[in-house]
């Protein structure tokens, strides 16, 4: 691969986003009061997370997909959502559990479509909307959890985040043994 489709606009945003994630973890050990720190990790994990969107769309726009993109773009999603997740359980705001469920969850499908690279069957366990949804469902909860307030003066962000939260695992175990299903004929096949 090229050199320079390490460092297209897309890539660049998706490395941003990895160099970010220090920053909000970091955030919480700053000598600020905790409604502040609140509010700036949650204002950083949304710009961050908005740079998922942003790095693929340019991508397309500018005609800069690569396989080194591709291949990033998920390592630094799943860093993301890990790494605030982690936060948020040292902050007991999300139940170890629930992140157990959701970071496993990433651990397992990545090393299942990593093997299915392997045997030639990696559509089987395309992305599917089910596994869409549910990061979608995730990408909300957390902010809220970070946020940790009232938005507004309205909305109670820990409610509305723990309830969210926990629909992302339902939604996440859900996805997970769709994805299974879907990998276990070709998982028979090459048994034989």
């Amino acid at each position: 691969m090229p050199a320079h489709m390490f460092f297209t606009v897309p890539t660049l945003l998706t490395w941003a986003r990895i160099v970010a994630i220090p920053l909000i973890v970091g955030v919480f050990e700053l000598p600020l009061e905790q409604g502040t720190r609140n509010l700036i990790a949650t204002a950083l994990f949304i710009v961050v997370a908005l740079t998922d969107w942003a790095d693929g769309y340019l991508a397309r726009r500018l005609n800069q997909t690569s396989s080194f993109g591709a291949f990033l773009d998920p390592v630094a999603d799943k860093f993301l959502v890990a790494a605030a997740l982690l936060v948020l359980v040292e902050l007991e705001r999300v139940d170890a559990l629930i992140a157990l469920v959701i970071i496993g969850r990433e651990i397992a499908i990545s090393a299942l479509r990593e093997w299915m690279a392997t045997i030639g069957a990696s559509r089987s366990v395309a992305v599917h909307m089910l596994g869409k949804v549910k990061t979608t469902v995730q990408m909300v909860a957390i902010p809220f959890l970070l946020y940790d307030g009232r938005l507004f003066g309205v909305v109670h962000t820990h409610y509305w985040g723990t309830l969210l939260i926990y629909l992302a695992a339902v939604l996440t175990i859900w996805s997970m043994v769709y994805y299974l299903r879907r990998a276990l004929p070709e998982i028979r096949a090459k048994a034989r």
